[in-house]
């Protein structure tokens, strides 16, 4: 933990020392027992669930974080579960799924698996009280408590709402237990609600929005981008803001009017500072958002991103209220956005994440992403977050459409996720004329071991229908030659094939469309490759690979994309 942020080494120091105390059999009595019948104010959850999942969820099959697993109610130990699993399976996300299903059956089923839940789960363990998972539980119980909560008998609702208000006094003792990033967002806003919504909670949601405030501070970059620089990310916390946001304006109208009512106030009195405060930043987060999108209303796949569902995007970003323009260029966030006719490419600009916001960072400094219309042309191989089996290859330069040099990572992927040796940008110029858009980055990630500075300089004509490169190994000092290799990788409905003897690469859309890549400088050839991108999915694609060797003197490569009638291709 040396590398961390002192407060987030010193929270996770102290966390660690607090567990074995709630492992004692006797902790459970300091949480309090009795509970209410009644919530005090009743937040409301607008986001649909998946109606497909639902329906395998009713039928006891449980599709979490891309596998497949046949439960019998929410068991407390499972083989083979992963962390990440485990917080899927307690954060309780999946209730919107059986809400989406509709009907008795599926509200029955809820309230059965909460139900067990309780008896199997109600004092504390490691899984299923982390803090990440305690927090989404509590905003999901309490934002799905009309769906299955309130239908329930008395004594259900009672154990319910006394589970709650114990597991939010634990919370409340617990956080920020080491947390950081977006989960540590989405913890607090699980505090918020219970501290809003349950009798006796006004001391939760002050902790709770003390956290936010100061987390939203230190997260939500000058340009509006996320710390972490994952696009997926990004999209969590502008959510949680958004519902924490409109929950505090809920909590304000019914104290406004209950004073209206019996002439006396309620004792809340920061709920409208704090939603101000985070409609400031949802209304800079928003722009960013719309620049991760593709032509087809998915995210970019940077740093453990996934595409996600375009129409959800699209939901958060109405709901966020921005009408602002995707931004084209966010320095501080370290992301470019070239687009032009019917072209957008996205590239990486920035340094990684800092130490204690990378557990997810990939190394992919100056890779980029390129889609025609609605059609992804151009990838990096995305993720999938929690799997053991894939997360050294995920993240490692090769599975990004950029340079490599020696079979080294532009930054050092470390054990214990996070990052070691960073590569870091040394440049970012961007020029837009009539003619089209220029832009001109360096990083340093390759001059530690060789002695060499990468350069990705790229030109997009106005028409869109020409992107060209341009890749140069510049020296620094005592430099060494290397094989390079220089990978694009290609979405799974990409059709190629080498050309003119091999000098060039021929693409083909699944509409139509037809690219031909050529190259100077380089040697290339097809292979095959991975695609992750979409949550639960493992695709087969390829790649092209331009490849070759540089010496001490540094190399440059050129090449360029561009669009050819149907006939040639």
């Amino acid at each position: 933990m040396t590398h961390l942020p002192r407060d987030i080494a010193l929270a996770r120091l102290g966390y660690s020392l607090k567990r074995p105390i709630f492992a004692l059999p006797i902790y459970r009595y300091s949480l309090g027992a009795r509970g209410a019948t009644e919530l005090e104010l009743v937040p409301s959850d607008p986001w649909p669930g998946d109606t497909e999942r639902g329906a395998d969820m009713l039928r006891g099959d449980y599709p979490f974080s891309g596998g497949r697993v046949l439960l019998d109610g929410v068991r407390r130990n499972l083989p083979d579960a992963g962390a990440t699993w485990l917080d899927e399976l307690h954060g309780f996300n999946w209730l919107r799924d059986l809400r989406a299903a509709s009907g008795d059956g599926a509200r029955r089923s809820a309230r059965e698996l909460v139900e067990a839940w309780l008896q199997q789960h109600d004092t504390w363990s490691a899984e299923a009280w982390g803090p990440l998972a305690l927090g989404q539980r509590l905003a999901n119980w309490l934002g799905c408590y009309e769906f299955f909560g309130a239908s329930g008998d008395i004594e259900f609702r009672r154990r319910l709402l006394g589970s709650l208000s114990r597991q939010a006094r634990h919370l409340d003792r617990a956080l920020p237990a080491g947390l950081s990033g977006a989960d540590l967002i989405t913890a607090a806003k699980g505090l918020i609600y219970a501290g809003l919504c349950l009798p006796g909670g006004a001391s939760w949601r002050r902790h709770g929005e003390a956290i936010l405030r100061r987390e939203v501070r230190r997260q939500v970059l000058s340009d509006g981008g996320h710390v972490e620089r994952n696009p997926s990310r990004h999209l969590m916390v502008l959510r949680d803001l958004i519902d924490v946001r409109a929950l505090l304006h809920k909590a304000a109208s019914q104290a406004g009017h209950e004073t209206g009512r019996t002439g006396r106030g309620t004792g809340r009195g920061t709920e409208g500072e704090t939603a101000t405060f985070l409609g400031d930043a949802v209304e800079s987060m928003a722009p960013v958002l719309r620049m991760f999108q593709h032509g087809d209303g998915g995210l970019a796949l940077f740093n453990g991103s996934t595409e996600e569902d375009g129409w959800q995007v699209d939901m958060v970003l109405q709901r966020a209220g921005n009408r602002q323009r995707a931004l084209t260029s966010a320095p501080e966030s370290g992301f470019q956005r070239l687009h032009a006719g019917r072209s957008l490419v996205l590239m990486d600009t920035g340094d990684p994440p800092a130490p204690g916001f990378d557990a997810l960072a990939h190394a992919g400094t100056l890779s980029f992403e390129m889609s025609v219309g609605r059609e992804r042309l151009i990838v990096n191989c995305g993720a999938r977050p929690g799997d053991a089996t894939w997360q050294g290859a995920q993240r490692a330069t090769a599975a990004h459409s950029a340079l490599v040099l020696g079979d080294r990572n532009s930054s050092e992927l470390t054990a214990g996720q996070g990052l070691g040796r960073r590569g870091r940008t040394l440049q970012c110029r961007r020029e837009e004329s009539d003619s089209g858009i220029w832009l001109d980055a360096s990083q340093n990630g390759y001059l530690p071991p060789f002695g060499l500075i990468h350069r990705r300089r790229l030109y997009l004509a106005a028409s869109g229908t020409d992107l060209r490169g341009e890749d140069r190994l510049e020296p620094r000092g005592r430099a060494r030659g290397a094989a390079f290799a220089i990978r694009f990788h290609l979405h799974p409905e990409v059709q190629s094939s080498l050309a003119r003897g091999g000098n060039s690469v021929l693409l083909r859309l699944p509409k139509g469309g037809g690219w031909e890549l050529r190259a100077a400088g380089a040697s290339a050839s097809l292979e095959q490759s991975i695609y992750l991108g979409r949550a639960g999915e493992i695709r087969r694609s390829q790649q092209i690979l331009l490849s070759g060797e540089t010496d001490a003197n540094g190399t440059a490569v050129k090449w360029a994309l561009r669009r050819i009638e149907r006939s040639r291709a």
